[in-house]
């Protein structure tokens, strides 16, 4: 986990629906003018797009009133709050002190904010957005919560040093390791996919290994990340998460609805694609699908070591496996792994073919449900099998990955330890 693990992971969906069951954030005022009020539905479209309310919204608690825990291996973060509070949230915050804080990193009082935030990726917003998202965060009730300090390990709670980290690792307006470099010639749709992709929606805040000190990877082929005991695939391969494959249509309907043919979105993308990009407008998701189809594909380095079976190991677990899935799977996946009815196939599913098989893993041992959207309107979520011990596990994962044409690597019990 990295100073970013958690930005994508959204709050409870029922936790936000209370003030607008429709969309789950705040309304805008029905008191202001027609000027103001397109302005504030910009702004409030923006914290769509950088999923503000994830991090900002306790789960339970009130939209944007802070709290949320976020451990990380550098500690315990606690978001705050951004309602317009005076006392507790960004009441006080005029716009050229919210402008620094997104652009600069930059907190009233002079201080760098940790990285945590990922201002690394909002630094490109430009400002008449910023300005809109302002002042629709000022528009929002006040909540007053005063949310607990960082809990963080010596030497990370000294606030100096992320000065230092900022001097390291960022610049304001660029962003460190991007997708593909900027390309002042290419059409005005590839300019707002990537000012999305990069900026706002912060995609590489979680799709791109970090190192020790939590900064991106900026070699080009740089893994995914590892988040909890999941993996974020890399946005530059076409095997894991890369988009290269997709035409611009079908792109786009990936990023609204979260699932295609052959896979769904699951885990902390499943929330993501509830509150943030199931509500993309479809000039601004074909935008992000024709930015993420353009980047360069590339052979990631391994994010994992598996271990090897021998020979006769293989045939043991791929016995096991199969013993399992008849028992537990083939119900609702089918004797050829093709699914049905809009359970999700095993087949040719990137999640289930990934090198590092920490995802296929973590929806067996934990279950899981896509996103709700117009797309999936009625998603089939896996129950979770926790009673399957480590040999089990890694058996019926092998299983999938190496039966029906599938052929990955198998999956050792060391490997989940």
């Amino acid at each position: 986990m990295r100073w970013a693990f958690a930005l994508s992971l959204a709050a409870s969906a029922a936790a936000m629906a209370a003030e607008d069951p429709e969309h789950g954030l705040p309304a805008v005022p029905p008191d202001v003018g027609a000027d103001e009020r397109e302005r504030l539905e910009r702004g409030r479209y923006l914290t769509r797009m950088g999923n503000c309310a994830g991090c900002h919204t306790e789960p339970g608690g009130e939209p944007f009133a802070g709290g949320r825990r976020l451990d990380t291996e550098f500690g315990r973060f606690h978001t705050p709050n951004i309602t317009p509070d005076e006392a507790t949230g960004i009441g006080r915050w005029t716009d050229e002190e919210f402008w620094d804080a997104l652009h600069h990193g930059e907190r009233p009082d002079g201080a760098a904010l940790y990285p945590a935030c990922p201002y690394p990726n909002f630094t490109l917003a430009e400002r008449d957005d910023v300005d809109a998202l302002h002042a629709y965060l000022q528009s929002v009730p006040a909540v007053r919560n005063e949310t607990p300090a960082h809990e963080l390990d010596f030497p990370y709670g000294l606030r100096a040093l992320a000065t230092q980290w900022q001097w390291l690792y960022f610049e304001p307006g660029q962003v460190r390791a991007p997708l593909q470099a900027p390309d002042p010639q290419a059409s005005e749709r590839w300019q707002r996919g990537r000012y999305l992709v990069e900026g706002l929606a912060h995609c590489n805040a979680c799709h791109r290994e970090r190192g020790a000190l939590g900064a991106m990877n900026e070699d080009a082929d740089a893994p995914g990340a590892m988040l909890r005991d999941g993996y974020a695939p890399a946005l530059t391969s076409p095997d894991e998460a890369g988009l290269q494959a997709h035409g611009i249509e079908s792109g786009a309907a990936f990023l609204r609805s979260g699932k295609t043919e052959h896979a769904v979105m699951m885990g902390p993308m499943a929330d993501v694609v509830f509150d943030s990009l199931r509500h993309l407008s479809e000039a601004d998701a074909r935008a992000m699908a024709a930015y993420l189809q353009s980047v360069p594909e590339r052979e990631v380095a391994p994010s994992t070591r598996s271990v090897g079976l021998s020979e006769s190991a293989l045939e043991g677990a791929l016995e096991d496996g199969a013993q399992i899935y008849e028992e537990h799977c083939v119900a609702c996946h089918g004797e050829d792994g093709r699914g049905s009815n809009g359970v999700a196939a095993l087949t040719g599913n990137p999640t289930v073919l990934q090198d590092n098989p920490a995802n296929i893993v973590q929806v067996i041992r934990h279950g899981g449900f896509p996103a709700s959207t117009d797309g999936n309107p009625q998603p089939h979520g896996m129950p979770p099998f926790t009673q399957f011990d480590l040999g089990e596990l890694a058996a019926v994962a092998t299983y999938i990955r190496r039966s029906w044409g599938n052929d990955a690597a198998p999956v050792s019990p060391i490997d989940l330890r």
